[in-house]
Order: C-alpha cells, then sequence, then structure tokens
C-alpha cells in the first residue's frame, strides 16, 4: 500500500492554489475583463493566465526538480518522478458571467498516483484538501462524504447537459434523483462534504479532474471514468458517495 504523503506537501498546495484564487477575484465581476476564445472555443482571461503564472513559479521556487501540467501553457518535463498538475480557473464560463461557483486546482501525482488534491473555491472562500493517507478537509476541518445508500430523493451535479445522450437524461429524470448544475469542480465539493451524492463530467481534461481521485478517496467516496475507470486520465469524471456510484454509472451508460 502506497506509504502517506509528506503533510509538507498538501500545506505547500492549499497555500499556493489559495492565493492563485485570491488573484482571480482582482479580476471577478470586473467590467472590463477582456474574455479571449482559443481555437477549441473554451474561453480564457488574464485571470486564467496571472493564476496559472503564479502557481508555476511558486512551484519552480519550492519544488524545481518536479514537472508542471497545466491548461494555459507548454508542459515542464520533471526529473523527480512527481508532476503538479493545474487547472487555474475550472469553470471559466461561470468566471466570465460573475457565478461564484468557479474554482482552482491543484494536485500532485507520483509514482503511485494522485498523492494530492486541492479545489479551492475563491469566491466562497472554501477549499477541500485531501492527501494520501492525511484524510480530506474543509477549509482545515475533517469532512466526509454523505451515507444515503440509493439515488431516490439524492442530488446529480453535473457540469452541463449539452452533451448528455437524451437517452441518459430520460433515466435520470425517471430516477427519482434531483439534477442540478452547481459547477464544475464545484460539484466534488459538495459530493466530498457530503452535501450530494453524486457529480458527473461528461467530458473533461486531465486537469480538470486530476485532484478528484485523491479528494474522493480520503473523503470516503468514489471516482472513475463513465467506463469505471479508475484514475483521472479517461476523459471523463463521476463522483459518489460509494454507495450509489455503480447506480450512477448505470445511468450514464448508453
Amino acid at each position: 500500500m502506497p506509504s502517506p504523503v509528506d503533510p509538507e506537501l498538501l500545506d505547500a498546495a492549499v497555500t499556493i492554489i489559495r492565493k492563485a484564487g485570491a488573484l482571480t477575484l482582482e479580476h471577478f465581476r470586473h467590467p472590463e475583463l477582456d474574455i479571449i476564445h482559443k481555437g477549441d472555443g473554451t474561453p480564457v482571461t488574464i485571470a486564467d493566465r496571472e493564476a496559472e503564472r503564479f502557481v508555476r513559479e511558486q512551484l519552480e521556487e519550492l519544488f524545481p526538480d518536479d514537472g508542471i501540467l497545466g491548461e494555459e501553457e507548454a508542459e515542464k518535463i520533471g526529473t523527480s518522478g512527481r508532476r503538479w498538475i493545474l487547472d487555474p480557473i475550472d469553470g471559466t464560463k461561470a468566471f466570465t458571467r460573475g457565478v461564484p461557483l468557479y474554482t482552482n486546482l491543484l494536485a500532485l501525482e507520483d509514482e503511485d498516483g494522485i498523492s494530492v488534491g486541492v479545489i479551492n473555491v475563491p469566491a466562497l472562500d472554501e477549499t477541500v484538501a485531501a492527501g494520501r493517507g492525511l484524510g480530506c478537509f474543509a477549509n482545515g476541518v475533517r469532512v466526509s462524504v454523505n451515507d444515503r445508500p440509493s439515488l431516490d430523493g439524492g442530488c446529480i451535479s453535473t457540469s452541463g447537459f449539452n452533451i448528455w445522450s437524451d437517452e441518459a437524461m430520460l433515466r435520470v429524470k425517471r430516477s427519482g434523483v434531483q439534477l442540478r448544475t452547481w459547477g464544475d469542480g464545484y460539484g466534488y465539493v459538495l459530493v466530498a462534504t457530503g452535501r450530494i451524492e453524486a457529480m458527473v463530467d461528461p467530458v473533461a481534461e486531465l486537469y480538470d479532474l486530476a485532484p478528484m481521485p485523491i479528494i474522493l478517496a480520503e473523503a470516503g467516496g468514489r471516482f472513475t471514468s463513465y467506463a469505471g475507470e479508475d484514475g483521472p486520465g479517461h476523459g471523463s469524471g463521476v463522483a459518489s458517495n460509494g454507495k450509489v456510484h455503480d447506480d450512477v454509472l448505470a445511468l450514464l451508460r448508453d
């Protein structure tokens, strides 16, 4: 079994990503915020780029031998066997519309997989963080998923409805579960802290999902892809309290 991660790595990740989140707040709801659309049609702002640059500079100063993968800049290849994975603003569309549920994501990957994960919600002053063998914490207080045994009366959040199949949407509607769109990374915060039962990302990149496996594991839940694969690199994400996970996968599977 992999050994617990060094708590100092978790503390450093939390400190860095919270400072990056504070930088994004300087641009949040700014009337002159400039929105640029990248080649794939997704939006990017100066807040995304400033926050990523800040995180990279902090990581390079503290951990110069580690690799870094982020959304907005080229990957830095390290020599230590560890890699930091970051998304400076997860939910840029929410950010540009003044919705306070956008997040800042940071994770550390080592030879045993994801060992540290942090989801920061700067506009709500809420941070959920976990380290392998250390537990999962919200603003320093230990948290866990809920124990609802079925989806009936429960709640699933999703990053968006436009790429759901009509068949999956109909199955969810008939299951008795509530379906909401409480953000991207924020949906995982809600699962890890026991406020909802599941979060679904039909299509997502590695940097969108990297913190989620360790956060859900340390909170007592489960994280997989749509196909039930472990890890954040399979292009989709499903998080749950564990008890309803197979039921959620069955609803989604076409």
